[in-house]
């Protein structure tokens, strides 16, 4: 075969340092787009933001020539760095050093995207913190909850 051709969708799940609700309406608007320009300028194609004061839900496919870990790693770092440039408040703004990413199959590619637009009433009935342990659970994975909360 004479090209790539590669469709890797991944759901990135993470958290404000410490679950800090440093996530205003005002710093929302702003870092959604941001994190989907810094997703573009990389090789990633944005698909859907969304989350709460504590935690964001990203998904993007990644090109086959960018790690997972990377593009994870460009997005957390750019982002934080221009909420702290632009917004100044009393703590500095951080994620936690840890994330989830999770594949997607093109057949719940429209269940994620409505998973992710709904995070606000999604969480009047469940915490990050329970969230997320059900979504490692869903996808099979183990872990030591000492561990995820960093």
């Amino acid at each position: 075969m004479s090209h790539t051709y590669t469709n890797l969708l991944i759901h990135y799940v993470f958290s404000t340092k410490n679950r800090r609700r440093l996530i205003t309406p005002e710093i929302e608007e702003r870092l959604y787009p941001f994190m989907a320009a810094i997703a573009r300028d990389n090789g990633m194609a944005p698909v859907m933001a969304g989350g709460t004061a504590d935690h964001v839900h990203l998904l993007v496919t990644v090109s086959s020539t960018l790690s997972v870990s990377k593009g994870v790693q460009l997005i957390k770092g750019g982002s934080s760095k221009f909420v702290n440039e632009i917004f100044t408040g009393p703590e500095r703004f951080q994620w936690q050093s840890g994330y989830g990413a999770f594949s997607v199959s093109i057949s719940h590619r429209e269940d994620t995207i409505r998973y992710i637009q709904n995070q606000e009433a999604h969480h009047r009935k469940m915490t990050f913190q329970e969230e997320f342990i059900a979504i490692l659970k869903k996808h099979g994975l183990e872990y030591d909850e000492r561990y995820v909360w960093d």
